[in-house]
């Protein structure tokens, strides 16, 4: 009967249907205990009033409890925020940057609007207009244009929500969470935006109102307006911008840097056209080890029968890249004072020619073994290295002490927790522990040794196995009609695409590569603002040089000249601001931004850009006609 419908975004663990939790003695299964702390209670508090009942359940079940522990309550908000911190420290910084090229691209662009204008400031100052009066409306003016900047990004960022909501790591939410427009976080940001248009609006607006009406007589007002302080401050905030583009660009690289490592990180099995499907079995069924081993080898065949299929195996937790129940392990005859740990995979014999893992030494069980849960095992190559130096790790044995059998629901080989399990084979080292951390040792045993109630069936075929769901689902059903799989089926290309460090180096390349173009098209826009102010106020000088007989290129040539200083100024200081913040980018971007190949290739990207910008001034000037210039003064 159903009792209630929740709301349509919950999912709590992503569940479709929640039923009453029925609590039983039963050892073999484990909880996940969620608390909702009463108000006023820290952390702290509920730590020291949970250990003690915690230390009595260690007692009266020591095996499942670490021999030293302690308790420590962790809330949701702060698991989330410590599992994807890098990635918004990353979006933080990112902004802040092309916050502050975007400010330096205002100052030029004001600036060079007010120069434009210092006639009309000279004359409304003839007329008795104070400095304080001109100041004021050159400041309402940059107000308006950011309000209406603001506006524009308010609405951008409602557009952009769902491009957000699909480049975020997958599983970095809860899925009930939703993500939408913090009202309060976008007022913040309107203010920025307003009080930054205030800011570098107002310095501009300071310079130009010093205009003096005198200026008015002067018949090269355009030479006066291009002083040499104004070309100075405009290659100062130019040079500012370049550089931080440097940076954003070095950023950029760096992340991609390291998410193509990541992608083309060596993993020791091969993933292609290999899917894992998930088999649960219901309550109460095949509670004897005979029995179950038997079920489970027979859907195997069953399945390995489909059309298109060339293998099937059982990995009851065995899916890479971050696989291996990790517990205690024994090695005979060599006692060691620490607690040796090895993750354990509980596998067919054909696993290793599925996934392709070379075995390197000795032999794999074989499916008699498997099905008579022979104690064998084969060892992986960092374990044989780190526990067997000497090469003699076959006939071995190792001894998994925490493994028990606990039925109905996990059911094990006859005493296999007091059992030595001899070594007679090693495989090559597969990833285990995930694609950034270092291969963990690890033990592949039988399957059979002990079975939790479901498994996983690998499935490799010829085509992309997700199109062999439904074929392999209705191989399930022809063994028991009653048997279903579980509705999430993946192949193990995707299972690596949903690992928390693919997606999250994903997202850093994604932020790094969007907000580098942009800081890009600002520099652009910046520099070829600044050029084409500068053509304008040197028009009449083009027109006397070229009255004189200059050629077109020359005028090219002193529009591009212009720039130079600049330019290579800006590419300098981003050269070494990439250089001292290097260990910041690795933090947040991963990847290596003191690269030659991405300083390099950041240099002369910037460097054609700047090209690009000055390209159109410079080829408007070379085209001046020299009677039009000599009368535009």
């Amino acid at each position: 009967m159903i009792a209630g419908v929740a709301a349509p975004r919950f999912r709590w663990y992503t569940a479709d249907v929640y039923l009453p939790l029925k609590l039983t003695q039963d050892p073999g299964l484990t909880y996940i205990v969620n608390l909702r702390l009463g108000k006023g209670v820290t952390h702290e508090a509920a730590d020291a009033a949970l250990q003690p009942l915690v230390d009595q359940f260690a007692k009266d079940m020591p095996k499942h409890f670490p021999e030293h522990f302690r308790v420590r309550v962790e809330g949701l908000n702060e698991w989330v925020v410590r599992s994807i911190s890098g990635t918004l420290y990353l979006l933080f910084g990112g902004v802040a940057l092309l916050l502050a090229i975007g400010c330096g691209n205002v100052s030029i662009l004001l600036l060079a609007r007010g120069t434009a204008r210092q006639h009309e400031l000279a004359v409304r100052a003839s007329v008795g207009a104070g400095r304080g009066r001109i100041v004021r409306q050159l400041l309402t003016e940059s107000l308006l244009l950011a309000a209406i900047g603001a506006a524009l990004g308010v609405f951008a960022s409602y557009g952009f929500l769902a491009v957000i909501r699909a480049l975020l790591p997958q599983y970095a939410f809860a899925p009930e969470v939703v993500i939408r427009i913090n009202i309060p976080v976008l007022f913040f940001s309107v203010a920025v935006g307003l009080v930054t248009g205030a800011l570098f609006g107002l310095w501009p607006a300071l310079q130009l109102s010093r205009t003096q009406a005198g200026q008015l007589a002067q018949t090269n007002l355009r030479r006066v307006a291009g002083s040499v302080a104004g070309r100075r401050t405009n290659k100062v905030l130019i040079a500012g911008q370049i550089a931080l583009t440097l940076l954003l660009l070095a950023g950029a690289g760096a992340a991609m840097e390291a998410f193509v490592g990541l992608m083309h990180k060596p993993l020791g099995y091969d993933p292609h056209n290999v899917m894992s499907v998930g088999i649960p079995l219901h309550d109460g069924a095949y509670t004897t080890w005979a029995g179950r081993a038997a079920y489970f080898e027979q859907m195997r065949a069953k399945v390995s029968e489909t059309p298109a299929v060339t293998m099937a195996v059982i990995s009851s937790n065995a899916t890479p890249p971050r696989n291996g129940g990790k517990t205690q392990f024994e090695i005979l005859e060599k006692p060691s004072a620490e607690e040796q740990m090895t993750g354990v995979n509980l596998v067919s014999p054909g696993y290793f020619a599925i996934l392709r893992i070379p075995l390197l030494q000795g032999r794999i069980w074989t499916e008699t073994e498997n099905q008579n849960g022979a104690h064998i095992a084969v060892i992986n190559r960092t374990l044989a290295q780190r526990y067997f130096p000497n090469g003699n790790a076959i006939g071995s044995s190792v001894k998994l002490p925490k493994i028990e059998d606990s039925p109905p629901t996990i059911l094990s080989a006859p005493k296999i927790a007091d059992s030595w399990l001899q070594i007679v084979g090693i495989v090559d080292d597969a990833r285990n522990d995930g694609l950034r951390d270092p291969i963990k040792p690890a033990v592949y045993v039988p399957y059979t040794l002990t079975m939790s109630p479901g498994t996983q069936i690998l499935v490799r075929s010829e085509v992309p196995p997700l199109t062999l769901l439904h074929a392999v689902q209705k191989q399930v059903v022809a063994v028991n009609p009653d048997q279903q799989t579980y509705s999430m089926a993946r192949d193990l290309e995707t299972w690596i695409m949903d690992l928390p460090e693919w997606q999250q180096e994903h997202l850093a390349a994604w932020i790094f590569g969007i907000l580098a173009w942009l800081a890009l098209a600002l520099a652009a826009v910046g520099l070829f603002s600044v050029v084409s102010y500068m053509v304008a106020q040197r028009t009449n000088e083009f027109g006397i040089r070229m009255a004189l007989g200059a050629q077109p290129g020359d005028v090219m040539k002193i529009v591009f000249a212009s720039t130079v200083v600049s330019v290579s100024s800006g590419i300098a200081a981003g050269l070494a601001l990439t250089l001292m913040m290097n260990r910041i980018l690795e933090t947040w971007a991963g990847g290596n931004a003191r690269h030659p190949m991405i300083l390099i290739g950041g240099s002369l990207i910037l460097s054609l850009v700047a090209m690009l910008a000055c390209a159109i001034p410079a080829r408007h000037a070379s085209l001046l006609d020299p009677m039009v210039a000599l009368r535009s003064e």
